[in-house]
């Protein structure tokens, strides 16, 4: 079973639609007992950190989240939650990457919205069948800086990390489920580790 962590902080159900076009039932919970039971966990998100936090926090799922030890995998604001720290909100968040989540310096359009591709690209098995020319989706106007954890680096403004993994943790600053064929070899790569 595959359970999509429910934390208010939208994009839940394409997330949900993409896993079913692959041929896998999930659930979307904020329910403890059945995140511990999943087999694969599957934290999303689009939203502020402060507020998403928040949520975590007042239902013990911080603690539960960081605690798993089934494959996790983060997508967008959950890999920037699932970092030391985030500028947006002065949120203190989960600290499983020891990285730190910083606002795009300023220029004429700071948030990164749109295709962009790999510029570093590390081997592992959740990068299976990818590769540095393969395009992405991203929406964001925060991103987690480049530390030992990094698998993938995209450029915009500055190099970040978009792939991160750390033990049975893993990250993805994209949208998997709006990122075509890519995405949905990613997402397949995560549901096969």
């Amino acid at each position: 079973m595959i359970a999509i962590i429910k934390y208010n902080a939208g994009n839940i159900r394409s997330v949900q639609n993409s896993l079913t076009r692959l041929g896998y039932e999930s659930i979307i919970t904020d329910n403890p007992a059945e995140i511990q039971l999943a087999d694969k966990v599957i934290f999303p998100g689009v939203g502020e950190a402060g507020s998403a936090m928040q949520y975590l926090k007042e239902r013990n799922l911080d603690e539960l989240i960081a605690s798993l030890k089934q494959p996790v995998l983060g997508i967008c604001l959950g890999l920037q939650l699932m970092c030391t720290y985030s500028e947006e909100g002065n949120t203190k968040c989960l600290g499983i990457f020891d990285a730190r989540t910083k606002q795009f310096p300023p220029k004429e359009k700071v948030s990164h919205i749109g295709w962009n591709n790999f510029s570093e690209l590390k081997s592992a098995e959740l990068l299976k069948n990818i590769t540095l020319n393969d395009d992405v989706y991203y929406v964001h106007g925060y991103y987690a800086e480049v530390c030992e954890n990094t698998l993938a680096t995209c450029d915009y403004i500055t190099p970040f990390s978009t792939i991160i993994q750390k033990d049975n943790f893993y990250a993805m600053q994209f949208h998997p489920e709006k990122s075509a064929d890519v995405g949905e070899q990613l997402l397949k790569n995560f549901l096969e580790l």
